[in-house]
């Protein structure tokens, strides 16, 4: 304990001596850079790296070194290598720049999670270090060579001390990262090959989530520079649970990650509004993007009758057949709706261009020869400047223009989906009635895919944007040219030789051209990859995690598809979880259409949080529906079966409430409940959080059974467990999260209907008779 303590103690006095080092190059960085741009892009750039690895260092300090690893000599006679174990690597500061201490995703690391005493991997000892601030408080030890002499007979028999504590340890309401307690199946999920598809599944508990968000860690660790340009994106299923895991990444010295849920992942728009079950369903199901490609071609029309147009003293016809045939050529294109737009307006302005041209062209003369009784001359008199000039003043009708965006309009995709919802085409009846509302609602989180697709179908032409922007920049050199003139006018001499003109004082117009000048006036965009990731919808992201991955939409589904070209995806859920009215039932429903049977599948087998008494209970609930239902084995029992307690409808709140302040205690309660009843159970725990953003570090926090989805708490108690059952078409599976989410004790309060009962129910915490 005592040599641990002082490498310990050295080892912060190394990471103190880093980040004093680190906050000078930050503030080097900041100093003024020298005239040019690129010197001003390397500053920026510079301080940016540097302040991400200050951040990175500050967040290695809580729990810096966890381990230490002990091999055998590879030679009679001579010690074995030694290497602490950490959350980030350093080194010492000496000419070989030796290993301090080893980042727990290199390789040489890799024994700590994986030796076993079956398969040593070369490991004599693995010792596990527990701190406190930075002092080292226990150690636990594991001899892997039984025949080792450096027994001293404190080892930890089972290997599991370290575990067990953090499983038994009280809820924060945050999640705490797993990189000490690690096991083998999850290391092997944390270092798999990035390239294509991963799928892991697991039931409640197996630690999945957990494993999702490390494997973004050791992913940023092996592929650094990939990935940091390219950004990695984490979706989950709610705010409360991005709130939930928020600092996990930040604890391994990782930030440039984006967390979203799904309704954050079209910029610009907030889901305010909620969507019916059946509704959300609808705009979720793969027919809304044949849907929505049929409504814009709806967009792309051609008139009925001939339509007049007045051009000075003339009447222009716009036949249904030039419609027809600009659409065509339009939509052979192939591109997006806007994009297309110009072609076909092109075509039709070239129309209406050639019809005035032979009557501009043609008839005075025509009138003149018949007038004259001369042969009417053939071909057109006007010349192809002449043409060109009348095609610019056709364009500049604005009849024309009216006419052009009646048959082609410029859509956005808001105006798009506002219009289909407004009156929805392209379904069966039934569908179209379910999501069919007025305008001025809102958005709803299964709007936001929606609003995607529309984007995709429709592109943004941003001619007028570049044109624009070339303009501005031919502004900005003609100022710069004007600003060097009058320095070039306002040039100074040596005042001993006047006359001389090679004596001249240098000044700006001698250093810098109109075109460096005006650059130096650009804004660069210096901000993470993340952070541009999250304003940027065509953003094409290096890694994709995706938690609660059953609950996603095959119109989400196609969001994040279009997100990662590369198909670079992790993929985390249950679908025996699955809640969401358009969920997905299978990994072959969401993968099928992308990756077809392109994917690794692997699965988590072991139940680290919740006891085998709550989950024995959840699998009999299970059961109800699927008979051959096996859960995941939990590697702990707490002794303490979940209780029940009946109470009448008018009582409920108050026996929650009681249940509540019986359970008491350290750590974190849930309560969990169908969303109509959370406003009364408020009433009755005025103390607790609820809402859509609820503080999960409060002692009592209320939830919705989606809200829970991914959360952990050290007691749950389950109101009206069987309206839950019944409240939508996938109840079971809310149910089963529901009763998953403890971690040491669960209670039901219910009203009655209630029918599946523990193998041996107790008493609850209040006293009350239970059924």
């Amino acid at each position: 304990m005592r040599e641990e303590r002082q490498f310990v103690a050295g080892l912060y006095a190394r990471l103190d001596e880093l980040r004093a080092e680190a906050e000078t190059a930050v503030r080097g960085s900041l100093a003024p850079a020298g005239n040019g741009r690129q010197a001003r892009v390397e500053r920026d750039v510079a301080v940016i790296e540097r302040s991400a690895t200050l951040t990175a260092l500050n967040a290695a300090d809580s729990g810096l070194c966890f381990g230490r690893l002990d091999f055998a000599p590879e030679s009679e006679g001579e010690p074995g290598a030694t290497h602490h174990i950490g959350r980030m690597g350093i080194r010492r500061d000496d000419a070989e720049r030796s290993p301090l201490l080893v980042d727990w995703r290199a390789a040489v690391a890799r024994p700590f999670y994986l030796a076993t005493g079956h398969t040593p991997m070369g490991l004599r000892r693995r010792r596990h270090l527990t701190t406190k601030g930075r002092t080292v408080t226990a150690l636990h030890d594991e001899i892997l060579d039984l025949g080792d002499p450096t027994r001293t007979g404190h080892e930890d028999p089972t290997g599991d001390a370290v575990l067990l504590a953090a499983l038994n340890g009280a809820r924060t309401g945050r999640m705490s990262d797993i990189v000490q307690t690690i096991q083998a199946e999850q290391d092997r999920v944390i270092r798999a090959p990035h390239r294509g598809v991963l799928v892991v599944e697991g039931g409640p508990g197996t630690g999945k989530t957990a494993v999702a968000l490390h494997r973004a860690a050791y992913l940023l660790y092996a592929h650094r520079e990939q990935l940091a340009r390219r950004a990695v994106l984490i979706v989950g299923p709610n705010p409360a649970f991005l709130s939930y895991i928020g600092d996990v990444l930040p604890s391994l010295g990782e930030t440039g990650v984006l967390l979203a849920t799904p309704a954050e992942l079209f910029p610009g728009v907030t889901a305010t509004a909620a969507d019916t079950p059946g509704a959300a369903a609808v705009k979720g199901s793969a027919a809304m993007a044949d849907a929505l490609a049929a409504a814009v071609r709806d967009r792309q029309t051609v008139p009925d009758t001939v339509t007049e147009i007045d051009h000075e003293q003339w009447t222009l016809s716009l036949e249904r057949a030039v419609a027809e045939d600009a659409r065509h050529h339009a939509r052979a294109t192939g591109l997006p709706h806007n994009l297309a737009r110009a072609h076909f307006g092109r075509h039709v302005l070239d129309a209406l261009t050639g019809q005035l041209a032979d009557r501009v062209g043609r008839e005075p003369y025509e009138a003149i020869a018949e007038e004259l009784g001369e042969e009417i001359p053939e071909g057109n008199v006007l010349t192809p400047a002449d043409i060109e000039q009348l095609g610019r003043e056709i364009a500049g009708n604005p009849d024309v223009v009216a006419a052009i965006d009646a048959l082609w309009p410029e859509l956005t995709p808001q105006r798009l989906l506002t219009d289909f919802l407004q009156e929805p085409v392209h379904l069966p009846d039934a569908d179209a009635a379910s999501i069919r509302r007025a305008p001025g609602i809102g958005w709803t989180a299964a709007d936001v895919p929606l609003l995607d697709e529309a984007a995709e179908l429709l592109g943004e032409d941003d001619h007028a944007a570049r044109a624009a922007a070339a303009r501005e920049y031919e502004e900005r050199v003609a100022y710069a040219k004007g600003v060097l003139d009058v320095s070039y006018g306002s040039r100074t001499y040596e005042f001993e030789d006047l006359d001389d003109e090679d004596s001249e004082v240098l000044g700006a117009h001698d250093l810098i051209d109109a075109e460096r000048f005006a650059e130096r006036h650009e804004e660069d965009d210096h901000r993470s990859a993340a952070a541009r990731a999250a304003a940027d919808r065509t953003w094409a992201f290096g890694h994709i995690i995706v938690d609660e991955a059953q609950e996603l939409s095959a119109m989400t589904w196609r969001l994040l598809m279009r997100r990662c070209p590369t198909r670079s995806m992790t993929l985390v859920g249950d679908p025996a979880q699955v809640g969401d009215a358009a969920g997905c039932d299978s990994w072959k429903q969401i993968l099928d259409p992308y990756v077809g049977d392109r994917y690794e599948h692997t699965r988590l087998g072991v139940n680290y949080r919740t006891p085998a008494e709550i989950m024995d209970l959840a699998a009999r609930v299970m059961r109800e529906a699927d008979p051959a239902f096996e859960p995941p084995s939990s590697v702990r029992s707490t002794g303490v079966e979940p209780w029940v307690r009946r109470s009448t409808p008018d009582e409920l709140p108050r026996t929650v409430a009681e249940a509540v302040a019986a359970a008491g205690g350290a750590g974190r309660t849930a309560v969990v409940a169908p969303a109509d009843l959370l406003p009364a159970l408020a009433r009755e725990l005025p103390g607790a959080s609820c809402g859509a953003h609820p503080d999960l570090t409060a002692p009592v926090v209320l939830l919705a059974p989606r809200q829970a989805k991914g959360l952990e708490f050290d007691t749950v108690v389950v109101a009206e467990p069987d309206r839950i059952r019944s409240g939508s078409p996938r109840g079971l599976n809310d149910l089963y999260v529901a009763l998953t989410r403890a971690t040491q004790s669960l209670g039901l309060v219910h009203t009655g209907g209630w029918q599946v009962t523990p193998a041996a129910a107790t008493p609850s915490p209040a006293a009350a008779a239970s059924d």
